[in-house]
């Protein structure tokens, strides 16, 4: 049996795992608690496993996250980790401190094949899905290299899937990943704490809804379909009135009584009253809040950020119908961790874009 990374299996593939080498299913919770709750990588320090099974664990199992290629803290206390996954192929990972939270950032694909035109990340491309082991390797190593504060408890309490990727363009993996993050023999986080974005893939929306609810968000960044199609060229296949319809859906399991609804503003494009009135109108029957996201400058985009007094005006018109409207702080931009500026470091253009074109190719209608 070759080596298999037991970082890419929750409570039930560990538990089948073990069952293939003829141990008893409960030392998958066992070794869960080793892996998530307390960093080890070692199999000689999982002291209430049997000797016997500590010194057989090495010929069949590895404990492998992605490697730390360089780290970067921003003045506002933001971090930043560029992370190894495979030859040619990083990632990266943030880490926002916050007044009683810290929420990590974490990336699910290398690249991404959606192509939003104010994206840095989607201006990159797409080379590859991340394995299991590498989504919830980015949450393994936060964690210990953030340590704990002096009450022992763990620095990072939120997870959002907002950082490099689409998440339910990398359905499977992610869904093993949440099971992980929400497992309380593994980081047993709150559905409420941990958020998946997507900009919008329907047909997951709906599987999401079934398999593993947690806090939705969905990258809206324009109020009607000629504009969005422009922003988010995946609205050509899932527009709005779609979009609308699953995001009800969505909400009868939702962990949460809303979707939050992230908004990008740019400067002249969608940030005008007559764009906060679409808004209003295409978004009356769902219960949402909105995000709205100062835009996050990055060579050759092409694109402006609004002003700080156009934003504060198009977020007042939609607080006087009663809408929640928040405005994200920028956070980590001067060391490029920002909303939108992930890029990380990948090769071979051509391979990404053939990548790009078979993976929206299977999307479904």
């Amino acid at each position: 049996m070759s080596r298999v990374n037991l970082l890419d299996f929750d409570l039930s593939g560990l538990a089948g795992f073990f069952s293939e080498i003829g141990e008893k299913p409960f030392r998958a919770r066992q070794v869960l608690r080793w892996l998530h709750q307390y960093g080890v990588d070692d199999f000689g320090q999982m002291t209430d496993l049997a000797k016997s099974l500590r010194a057989r664990l090495p010929e069949v199992a590895e404990i492998r996250p992605p490697r730390l290629v360089h780290e970067q803290l921003s003045a506002d206390g933001t971090r930043k980790w560029l992370l190894e996954v495979g030859p040619d192929n990083r990632v990266e990972t943030v880490f926002i401190p916050e007044n009683g939270r810290g929420t990590l950032c974490v990336s699910t694909q290398v690249g991404c094949a959606l192509e939003c035109a104010f994206c840095s990340t989607g201006r990159q491309g797409f080379n590859r899905n991340l394995s299991v082991a590498e989504i919830i390797g980015q949450l393994w190593w936060a964690n210990r290299a953030m340590g704990r504060d002096p009450k022992g408890e763990r620095l990072i309490s939120n997870v959002v899937l907002m950082g490099m990727g689409e998440p339910l363009l990398n359905f499977d993996n992610t869904m093993t990943a949440l099971s992980l993050m929400l497992d309380d023999h593994a980081y047993g986080l709150s559905r409420r704490r941990v958020t998946v974005s997507t900009a919008g893939i329907v047909p997951a929306m709906d599987r999401l809804r079934e398999v593993q609810p947690v806090a939705l968000a969905v990258s809206l960044h324009a109020p009607n379909d000629a504009l969005r199609e422009r922003l988010v060229p995946i609205n050509r296949k899932y527009p709005l009135e779609a979009l609308m319809a699953a995001c009800l859906r969505y909400l009868e399991h939702a962990p949460r009584d809303f979707i939050t609804f992230e908004y990008v503003m740019l400067a002249g494009i969608n940030d005008q009253p007559e764009h906060a009135e679409q808004l209003l109108r295409l978004t009356r029957d769902v219960p949402c809040k909105f995000n709205l996201i100062p835009f996050n400058p990055f060579p050759d985009s092409g694109f402006k950020r609004s002003s700080a007094e156009t934003v504060r005006r198009f977020a007042q018109r939609l607080m006087a119908e009663g809408r929640i409207s928040t405005t994200r702080r920028t956070r980590g931009d001067d060391i490029d961790a920002a909303c939108g500026q992930l890029a990380g470091q990948v090769h071979d253009r051509s391979r990404r874009v053939s990548q790009r074109i078979h993976l929206l190719k299977e999307l479904p209608a």
